[in-house]
């Protein structure tokens, strides 16, 4: 099975959240070669990105963001370059009114028939008529 992966799923893996338990399951059937996960290049950022702002809440320290980011190197998802998906991008953004960012991992979902897995409600709730679903939909595979 192959899925597209949100990096609000992605993030789960470091810190402690709701859903972490189902996002980390994930995380270990990739790990182990059951499932292939895929995501656009902007992964990585969108993560670290996250893990900044955790530091400035005081959810995590400098040194722990450090070694948070050390370990997304060890386990990222299969990127493909997003400037080849910011067309099919920017029509699903505009059609749904949704941020470009998040129309990246459903392009990419759409371009390699497969499913994006994302705990965003507002991305589920949004695209519908895509192949985009819950991470609890999934279970453990």
């Amino acid at each position: 099975m192959k899925y597209v992966l949100d990096s609000s799923v992605g993030f789960k893996w470091f810190l402690v959240e709701d859903q972490t338990v189902e996002a980390r399951a994930l995380r270990d059937d990739y790990r182990a070669s059951v499932i292939e996960l895929l995501a656009p290049d902007v992964f990585p950022v969108e993560i670290v990105h996250a893990l900044t702002r955790a530091e400035r809440a005081n959810r995590i320290t400098s040194y722990e963001g450090s070694q948070l980011v050390a370990d997304l190197f060890s386990i990222l998802p299969a990127l493909h370059q997003s400037l080849s998906l910011l067309p099919r991008a920017y029509e699903i953004s505009s059609r749904a009114r949704i941020g470009v960012y998040d129309c990246l991992y459903v392009a990419l979902a759409k371009r390699e028939g497969c499913s994006l897995v994302t705990v965003d409600d507002r991305l589920l709730r949004t695209m519908t008529s895509f192949s985009v679903v819950s991470l609890k939909s999934i279970g453990r595979s």
